[in-house]
């Protein structure tokens, strides 16, 4: 008979799609703002219109550091591609969702700059950031023991 994995290595569904969006979050800003800093700053996000441009002067060594942040956080989901631990993605989801979070926040009280539509945007953009770092640290749902009994029976 087969021992099924310990908690500790139980993976949940919710988790692995919080972990693939900040994958895919970390290499399109990421890449962007950190190879392309000017480029980034002109025209992110693109198809949604252009944020960051409407916030301030342009500052490469800001944007660069955003960039490298990003990589940084992307780097440490990666790895938990590999190394599938409830304290590892707890510890990486308190990371991205206190970021996503923070950075919620300060664009929710920054948005006078911007139209209805690109402030929306932001917003629900942002929102699915956070959203996404905040279900990598929440773990799989254990199945009651008289749930699993009445199951097998």
């Amino acid at each position: 008979m087969e021992h099924p994995r310990p908690i500790q290595y139980r993976i949940g569904p919710l988790q692995t799609v919080g972990l693939v969006g900040t994958i895919i979050i970390a290499i399109g800003v990421g890449f962007w703002a950190y190879v392309l800093p000017r480029e980034f700053y002109d025209h992110f996000p693109s198809l949604l219109g252009e944020w960051i441009s409407q916030d301030g002067p342009f500052n490469e060594h800001l944007i660069r550091d955003h960039g490298a942040q990003y990589l940084a956080l992307g780097a440490a989901s990666v790895a938990a591609l590999f190394w599938r631990s409830q304290p590892l993605f707890r510890v990486l989801g308190i990371a991205w969702g206190s970021f996503g979070v923070l950075h919620f926040a300060y664009h929710a009280t920054h948005l006078g700059h911007m139209s209805t539509r690109d402030a929306v945007s932001q917003l629900i953009v942002l929102a699915v950031a956070a959203l996404f770092g905040i279900a990598i640290a929440i773990p799989k749902r254990r199945r009651s023991r008289s749930r699993s009994r009445s199951r097998s029976s």
